[in-house]
């Protein structure tokens, strides 16, 4: 682990902490699509970062949100190389963004992580994404020990409530919810053809849900990648079918889910024109993959991941009860946070207190050594040390104090002692 302890703080060399970005509740699909980041776009604005001197940043975008966290004079640091980096405007971003700093970012983040910012109340696949970001930055050197030692203790706070908590009990997502709209609204489904487009995370948890919830003989797969589509398929027992037939199959099918990582939509007007049955799309992609075009088709139905997430039934209901244990979780794993960071904060200076105290004690040594013949110079080492201990260790604890204001103590132990 980086012990850089001059980035261990919220707010370092005239920087702050931020957490910003834009999600579901205020940035509908077609906001957050212009803002979302794939893996290379994620890259591009970590390398941008980095050369204009942000020195400590992690990047996260999903279908529900994309926020950066990290250290910066100004948030509008962290933006502009947002919508550099995106199809969004500053203009378009500040009418749907949030700012947190300090504190209120770091809390941000345990919500965030923990899946009670979710979408779907409860939903844990927000970690795994956060831990893949968090490598991409620590790969470019983006990181240090703050962010690490942050990031782990989201992750404990993540594993602590859905283990302890029945918050995440049932099959609720988005993935499912999609599966869930389909029983609640196609009869006799069981007879219907179902296509999959997509193997990506969502795709395979949808796939997943089709099988376990849907008793249905006529399921298919398609993927860009054959090769990913045939494992997929070889776990779930579907059939995968060629890429290059991709329009024929939509013809044939009555149910297709859309769940592909393209940045551009996949299915157009032009996709379905010559299909006179009815169909139901569902688009669970971010940015969208099923042009608007198609709602001019009046045999098509449909559905994005929005309107699917406000789905709620008796299992998110019940969910909704462990919101207040998972809070207190958060509240302990965070509050342990906040005093390694507060300790963190004050180690220099009690370092350099105790590197100044031995100073003082050497020249006085020195002294007394030169001064008295009979000087006892091994028993003032032991008697100095325990004091210069004692000294150091009333200081800290003074500075560790709830009612302490950290800041102003260690600006008065600097000056008096010209640290």
């Amino acid at each position: 682990m980086i012990m850089n302890t001059m980035q261990q703080r919220p707010e370092s060399k005239g920087t702050t902490f931020y957490a910003l970005g834009l999600s579901y509740k205020k940035a509908d699909a077609e906001v957050r699509g212009k803002f979302s980041l794939d893996n290379q776009k994620k890259d591009a604005l970590l390398q941008q970062a980095k050369a204009e001197g942000i020195s400590n940043l992690i990047v996260t975008s999903t279908c529900n949100r994309t926020e950066l966290y990290g250290f910066a004079q100004h948030p509008f640091q962290l933006i502009k190389h947002l919508c550099e980096n995106t199809a969004g405007s500053i203009e378009e971003f500040q009418k749907v963004a949030y700012v947190y700093k300090g504190n209120e970012a770091i809390a941000h983040m345990f919500r965030m992580g923990t899946g009670l910012d979710s979408q779907i109340l409860g939903d844990f696949e927000i970690i795994s994404q956060l831990k893949s970001s968090f490598i991409q930055s620590k790969n470019l050197g983006l990181v240090d020990a703050f962010s690490e030692r942050l990031v782990n203790a989201v992750i404990q706070a993540s594993k602590k409530i859905k283990n302890e908590t029945d918050i995440s009990t049932g099959a609720t997502s988005v993935s499912f919810a999609s599966v869930q709209y389909i029983l609640n609204n196609v009869p006799n489904v069981s007879d219907k053809n179902i296509l999959l487009f997509g193997t990506g995370k969502i795709g395979r948890n949808t796939c997943d849900n089709l099988v376990k919830h849907i008793d249905n003989n006529h399921v298919s797969l398609i993927n860009r990648t054959k090769d990913k589509a045939e494992k997929v398929a070889g776990k779930f027992d579907v059939t995968v079918k060629e890429y290059a037939n991709l329009q024929t199959e939509i013809q044939q099918s009555d149910i297709v889910i859309v769940a592909t990582g393209a940045q551009q939509p996949t299915i157009d007007k032009e996709v379905l024109a010559s299909t006179d049955k009815e169909l139901l799309l569902l688009d669970l992609s971010i940015p969208k993959n099923v042009n608007d075009d198609v709602l001019e088709l009046p045999n098509v139905t449909v559905v994005h991941l929005d309107d699917l997430s406000k789905i709620t039934d008796e299992t998110l209901e019940k969910r909704k009860e462990h919101i207040p244990q998972a809070e207190r979780i958060i509240d302990e794993i965070k509050g342990e946070f906040l005093t390694w960071m507060e300790t963190r904060k004050f180690a220099p200076t009690i370092k350099a207190l105790k590197q100044k105290l031995q100073e003082i004690k050497s020249e006085e040594i020195d002294f007394q050594r030169r001064k008295n013949n009979d000087f006892n110079e091994s028993q003032a080492e032991v008697l100095s040390d325990r004091i210069i201990q004692k000294i150091t260790k009333h200081f800290a604890n003074h500075l560790k104090a709830d009612d302490t204001a950290t800041n102003d103590s260690i600006a008065i132990i600097e000056k008096v002692f010209q640290l």
